[in-house]
């Protein structure tokens, strides 16, 4: 489908410079623009003497998962989420594993019209709970995720920002007050690896994640992907999650998830399970409560376990859920302890599966 012109729109956040550019200020990378020229996000760029999105509406990789995928586990578990994204993506991390969407500098892959209305829509007709803006970052196309969590709301359907947190303060208040929940990828623990890795700063991240626990009442995980050589000594694990303990607090979920080769960093090995293990045991010596190793099958490091009298309160196996032992206020059923996170009443049944989908096709269907 040809998709029409109304879908480049006009943004608030930037500002002119002495020089003529102008600036984006929608994240730290600030961008300095001249006409017709993109940031390096390439979804925002200069038209007209201001800034505009150039992917309103227009969206790929249409797909239902478990939302323990995202990742979140203490979100509405074993529910489905609707989940797609943009072009484009304001880091350079050399080791993106969806570098084929967020590397992208071809607006063809955005082939599928989808206005908020429509996907609000085909959430709410396949039974999803939530929809989340992920495989890129939402940040670089935050206007039209937020208006794509108003018309979600208004049908039940709630959102998720799967992001990196590289986000200027005036704009991530705005975005996140249409947000429900958020998984940050807190991608190291040094400046150096932000910077020679990532194209980017870490201090703006922590500054997001600080924002979220104090300042909203979003739910949010963070994930931290342990890449060999990188960021996975423990000497490093033990500053990310004291720091996490001092200033998020011990009810924060952690996920460390396995690297595996790709992008620009295929000569770095996957990540050894024993490695996950080792950062979870750190993040719970350091008193955090709900730790999590990613992108393997272990059960023990993937379940759920009471922080008062240790019983196992979710149990999961890669995103498949199995004992569930919260009662309907999501309790532990055997010492009544609460559990932090978002929870109605009975686990949703989607499992691991994931189900690529026609934003059309199911649309036709509806009424």
């Amino acid at each position: 489908m040809k998709v029409p012109s109304t879908t480049v729109i006009s943004t608030r956040y930037w500002h002119g410079l002495a020089d003529g550019k102008i600036q984006c200020d929608v994240c730290p990378r600030a961008c300095k623009l001249n006409e017709g020229q993109r940031g390096l996000c390439f979804v925002r760029g200069r038209e007209g003497g201001q800034v505009k999105l150039f992917s309103y509406g227009r969206s790929s990789g249409f797909c239902v998962d478990p939302v323990e995928k995202k990742p979140l586990n203490h979100f509405l578990p074993g529910t489905s989420v609707l989940s797609f994204g943009t072009a484009g993506c304001n880091l350079a991390c050399k080791f993106c594993q969806n570098w084929d969407m967020s590397k992208s500098r071809e607006m063809d892959t955005l082939a599928d019209l989808a206005m908020p209305e429509t996907l609000a829509q085909t959430a709410h007709a396949l039974g999803c709970a939530s929809m989340a803006y992920t495989y890129n970052d939402p940040v670089i196309f935050m206007e039209y995720a937020m208006d794509v969590a108003d018309a979600g709301h208004e049908l039940g359907v709630k959102s998720i920002a799967v992001t990196a947190g590289y986000m200027c303060r005036e704009p991530r208040h705005e975005f996140y007050r249409h947000m429900d929940a958020a998984n940050v990828d807190l991608k190291a623990f040094t400046e150096d690896f932000y910077h020679k890795i990532c194209g980017g700063h870490l201090q703006p991240v922590l500054d997001t994640l600080m924002y979220l626990k104090h300042e909203t009442r979003v739910w949010f995980e963070i994930t931290t992907l342990l890449i060999p050589g990188e960021n996975d000594s423990e000497r490093e694990i033990e500053g990310l999650t004291q720091w996490v303990m001092e200033n998020l607090g011990a009810d924060v979920p952690l996920h460390f998830t396995a690297f595996h080769p790709d992008w620009k960093m295929l000569d770095r090995p996957a990540t050894p399970p024993p490695t996950l293990t080792m950062a979870r045991d750190i993040a719970v010596k350091n008193g955090l409560r709900y730790c999590y190793t990613g992108n393997v099958h272990d059960s023990m490091g993937g379940s759920t376990y009471c922080h008062q009298c240790g019983i196992r309160l979710i149990e999961r196996d890669w995103y498949e859920l199995g004992e569930w032992q919260l009662d309907e206020h999501g309790r532990c059923r055997h010492c009544g302890t609460p559990l932090a996170g978002v929870f109605d009443g009975k686990p949703g049944h989607w499992g691991r599966k994931r189900m690529p989908v026609s934003i059309h096709a199911v649309n036709q269907d509806v009424p």
